[in-house]
């Protein structure tokens, strides 16, 4: 596999060997050792699957009091994954990080604890899945707007055209959050 470090330290873009002939392919998606070795420590408690139709936007959501990190790909269709780093004092602050993960080059998105984490779906649906190092808490759950422009975000598909939750709908800018409600760095 290739480990690609982003703009954001600590965000990884993971591009897993695919082995494919006229029968299918081939990929795997998880090694303990590997990926430990290639800095997405474990240890993973949850795995979780999503099925969304195109325009389906998800997120940005975050964890404060049981923060977790996430290793994220798409089984199946297309999908435009963000990262942001929404932590306290780091020089990242505010800055995202997206890239296009489908299940053709089958890559994979390692979101530390810290980040704030959503997708769009651009394919006409996608199953999404993630590994988790945090077992998910509902009453920890935090989120900033997906179109705040501070973020600058290049979202591919038009505002209209995107099919929110009411809660991810009513998710504050990152400049209207409450310090105490982000997480802080180091």
């Amino acid at each position: 596999m290739n480990v690609v470090e982003t703009e954001l330290p600590g965000v990884l873009l993971i591009e897993p060997k695919v082995f494919g002939d006229e029968r299918g392919f081939f990929v795997e998606s998880f090694q303990s050792e590997r990926y430990a070795a290639a800095g997405v420590p474990g240890p993973w408690v949850q795995d979780n699957h999503s099925r969304s139709a195109r325009g389906v936007l998800r997120g940005l959501h975050y964890q404060l009091k049981f923060p977790q990190g996430k290793l994220v790909r798409c089984s199946r269709g297309s999908v435009f994954d963000v990262a942001v780093d929404v932590r306290q004092g780091s020089p990242t602050f505010g800055r995202s990080y997206g890239a296009i993960l489908d299940d053709v080059d089958h890559r994979q998105l390692w979101i530390p604890p810290g980040f704030a984490h959503g997708f769009c779906v651009v394919s006409d649906d996608a199953d999404f899945e993630y590994k988790c190092t945090e077992l998910y808490h509902p009453d920890d759950d935090y989120g900033v707007a997906w179109n705040d422009p501070a973020l600058k975000i290049e979202w591919p598909i038009e505002e209209a055209a995107t099919v929110l939750s009411p809660k991810d709908a009513g998710l504050p800018r990152l400049s209207e959050m409450n310090s105490d409600f982000l997480p802080q760095y180091g």
